[in-house]
């Protein structure tokens, strides 16, 4: 864990001539339990798209967390970020959609024609270079303090700190629908790319993404997911999911489906059994109802626990992953 704390003369700040670039996200470790102390702090766990901001004088650009270019994408977004009180920033956080109150909604991110009442924002939790210095050695404490008079008046927002206890937070935030909490040192350094544990995350209900690698066809669309995740570089099955496939994302899916389209299944365990309380198996004579398809789509599931089997319990399909690289989707 590099939460060491270097000495003001240590820190050597970036000359004035560098520019602002892209890095990869740091990443947060998952957790069952919120760490405890004064030295951590808490956040909302934001159900949206991590993206980092990168102004450049009068240009402005979204990078996704690997590095695809967003925006296009959130041209309000874009052009909040210009008004921000700098010449040259990076700012890391997420592209939320909030409903009428303020609740982050991934679906209507995923959907934004059929939730015409929700509103597309970018919450500001880190700041990791300002104006010529790259701040990623500063204490996450120092960096956010930055953050306020940044913002002032941009349209951007701020992800502020969660008062109370971790318990009475992670109450307080699955009574209101929120995915997790987040529990950060305040003495951490910005470690892109990394998930070292100075960053912890909580979710208040599974979900994770998984790799789609086939489908039971309906008529002219997916009549059920067959997804799973990369295990010791193989394509593992975890399930088949039917839930939270209303029509137009049934034909939209089957669209984007069809030219990854297999002739073998890509699945290192299947046929299975299908034996399995939750009907979660693929058997023998059942392989050749599906469709097999390349794994390149990525895909948001929400589910109630993992079987004994390793398979997901009452999964439900929340909304298409573009951000994420199917090759490092692992069970969580």
């Amino acid at each position: 864990m590099a939460t060491k704390k270097k000495s003001r003369q240590d820190r050597k700040p970036t000359p004035e001539r560098a520019k602002p670039g892209f890095m990869e996200p740091m990443a947060a470790l998952l957790v069952r339990k919120l760490p405890e102390g004064d030295e951590w702090l808490y956040e909302v766990k934001f159900d949206g798209y991590r993206g980092l901001l990168i102004k450049d004088g009068e240009s402005v650009e979204i990078r996704s967390r690997r590095n695809k270019n967003l925006t296009q994408a959130y041209p309000e977004i874009a052009q909040a970020a210009l008004r921000t009180n700098a010449a040259r920033a990076v700012i890391d956080g997420e592209v939320v959609a909030l409903d009428a109150q303020g609740r982050p909604s991934f679906q209507a991110l995923q959907h934004r024609g059929s939730h015409p009442n929700h509103r597309i924002v970018f919450y500001a939790f880190d700041l990791l270079h300002l104006d010529g210095v790259d701040l990623r050695e500063e204490p996450l404490d120092e960096r956010k303090a930055r953050l306020p008079k940044l913002l002032e008046r941009s349209g951007l927002l701020l992800s502020q700190a969660l008062p109370g206890t971790p318990s009475a937070i992670a109450s307080a935030a699955r009574s209101l629908g929120l995915e997790g909490v987040v529990a950060k040192r305040r003495d951490s350094i910005y470690e892109p790319g990394q998930r070292s544990g100075a960053w912890q995350k909580l979710k208040l209900e599974l979900s994770q993404e998984f790799v789609v690698g086939g489908y039971r066809p309906g008529f002219n669309a997916v009549d059920a997911l067959l997804v799973g995740h990369y295990a010791a570089g193989q394509l593992r099955f975890a399930g088949k999911v039917k839930a939270g496939l209303v029509a137009h994302v049934r034909r939209e899916l089957y669209r984007k489906l069809q030219p990854l389209r297999l002739e073998r299944c890509p699945f290192a365990d299947l046929p299975n059994s299908g034996s399995d309380r939750w009907g979660g198996g693929v058997t023998a004579d059942e392989m050749h109802e599906m469709q097999w398809v390349r794994p390149a789509m990525v895909v948001q599931i929400r589910f109630v626990e993992w079987t004994a089997e390793g398979r997901l319990r009452h999964a439900a399909f929340v909304g298409l992953r573009p951000d994420k690289e199917a090759t490092e989707v692992c069970r969580e």
